[in-house]
């Protein structure tokens, strides 16, 4: 992504206040773009979750309305912003749908806090607000991508549609998890400054790998010929139908007509396609051995303790499970998932990681999380013991920090993970960076953890305004491996 930030580029808001009042929800998504003789601009994309909004009854129907204000900040200083009211579309016979809005503004090269705040005008909730660091990059200057739009809908426009972009109207999908209903993902981007090459043909190169694993699924290997242009749209609808469950990187590369690759662009998703996603717990008989490996006071725990090896399908069986409180419905959910994922000897590969989760509560849980909702938890029990682990808690320069760092994750060598406490209580380590493809990337990770003894720098200079102080050593640490 060109967009860089310390936050999930789709990002889901939500207030969590006590009232029975609905509580808008909305998912905001970031891509950059550029348009000759505008320059560089990005687009806040923004999907309203329909049944979070209050209507009012209008000409036997429904109608919202959302106030959002959004801000750009340099150095605290306002470079743009804009305040509107969103009118919702007219909902007919009571059926609310979510519903969609894009905003975009022309910005130089550089580093932006954008800042963002939305209020239903009908609703008696306070306005909800979030922000997130966004870095934009220069695309007109030399031969580029921009990032990867996914359509929810794609038809071709005339331009009078907010959603228009190079002769299509794109209303964009937000999420990234695909189910089983879902069979293809219709991708956009743009590709710039072709003409600068010395040929007027180029090539567009796409691949799919399994994020885990590394292996290139070599049925969605394609490559397609191009004419030069100064802007060159690329729609395409990529078939996912015989894709089995799993996370995927899709690529595209830019090719000279003699293969030199020239830029490259991806797109992270995950798919949910398994049959064992369509077995019932209800045909599953219990087995002896799983009822007595867990006692009726700890089924809960256990249950939600497989949330970080699980799909997104998954974790949303384990929460609405989880919220009956049903210890036998419990039980056969833990069953049925090593049933599903190590059918050889289910009870076995239960146990081991049974065994797993109860080493990283003792380990890692805090006042506020078990050990398995804990960053250092999860990836424990999601990738496995580190090879070697550096742990730095008396640092008077840094916050304290650990380092770890595994030879092999699938077919992945030398993946470092590096947690941090700003909080300087409760055990309560954070991810702050790491270099394993799916996890968070954060470019500034030596600024940040630095940031109890220096101010804010900037986010290109991976040294910032940190000091060369005594004991400011994380970086010599982080790259000995």
């Amino acid at each position: 992504m060109k967009i860089l930030g310390l936050l999930l580029l789709a990002l889901f808001i939500g207030y969590s206040a006590q009232s029975q009042d609905k509580k808008l929800k909305a998912y905001l998504d970031t891509k950059q773009f550029y348009a000759p003789g505008v320059g560089n601009y990005i687009e806040f994309q923004l999907q309203f979750v329909g049944y979070s909004i209050e209507y009012k009854g209008k000409d036997n129907g429904l109608i919202g309305e959302v106030a959002i204000r959004m801000k750009l900040k340099q150095n605290e200083q306002v470079v743009q912003e804009d305040a509107y009211r969103l009118t919702t579309p007219f909902m007919k016979d009571s059926i609310v749908e979510d519903f969609f809005d894009i905003k975009r503004f022309v910005l130089a090269p550089g580093e932006y806090k954008f800042e963002i705040e939305l209020y239903d005008m009908n609703g008696r909730e306070e306005p909800m607000k979030a922000s997130q660091m966004l870095v934009i990059e220069e695309l007109g200057d030399a031969i580029s991508i921009s990032d990867i739009e996914v359509a929810e809908v794609a038809t071709v426009g005339d331009g009078t549609s907010p959603f228009y972009k190079s002769g299509y109207d794109i209303i964009p999908k937000l999420s990234t998890f695909y189910p089983s209903v879902l069979n293809s993902i219709p991708v956009y981007f743009e590709i710039y400054n072709s003409i600068l090459l010395e040929d007027s043909i180029f090539g567009v190169r796409q691949t799919v790998v399994n994020a885990i694993t590394g292996s290139t699924i070599e049925a969605h290997t394609k490559t397609s010929k191009h004419y030069s242009a100064e802007v060159v749209p690329f729609l395409r609808e990529v078939d996912i139908s015989e894709l089995p469950t799993g996370t995927y990187i899709l690529s595209y590369t830019l090719l000279s007509r003699s293969m030199n690759e020239l830029a490259t662009e991806s797109y992270e998703f995950e798919r949910s396609n398994d049959v064992r996603n369509f077995i019932l717990a209800s045909d599953i008989i219990l087995n002896p051995e799983f009822q007595a490996s867990i006692s009726d006071d700890s089924i809960g725990y256990f249950l939600e303790s497989l949330i970080p090896i699980s799909q997104s399908t998954e974790i949303k069986n384990i929460i609405a499970i989880s919220k009956t409180k049903s210890a036998n419905k419990a039980r056969k959910h833990i069953q049925l998932y090593w049933s599903a994922t190590s059918p050889e000897n289910p009870y076995e590969a239960w146990i081991r990681y049974k065994n797993q989760v109860s080493l990283v509560e003792r380990s890692f849980s805090n006042n506020f999380q078990s050990g398995y909702e804990t960053d250092r938890g999860r990836v424990y029990l999601q990738y496995g013991s580190p090879t070697n682990i550096i742990v730095k808690e008396n640092n008077m320069n840094e916050y304290p920090f650990e380092i770890w760092q595994y030879n092999q994750i699938g077919k992945f060598s030398n993946k470092r993970f590096i947690f941090y406490n700003p909080d300087l209580v409760n055990n309560t380590h954070r991810l702050l960076h790491s270099d394993m493809i799916g996890e968070l990337k954060n470019p500034g990770w030596q600024q940040e953890l630095a940031r109890r003894n220096t101010g804010n720098g900037n986010i290109n200079n991976q040294n910032g305004d940190v000091q060369d102080q005594f004991g400011g050593n994380a970086i010599e640490y982080y790259n000995q491996y």
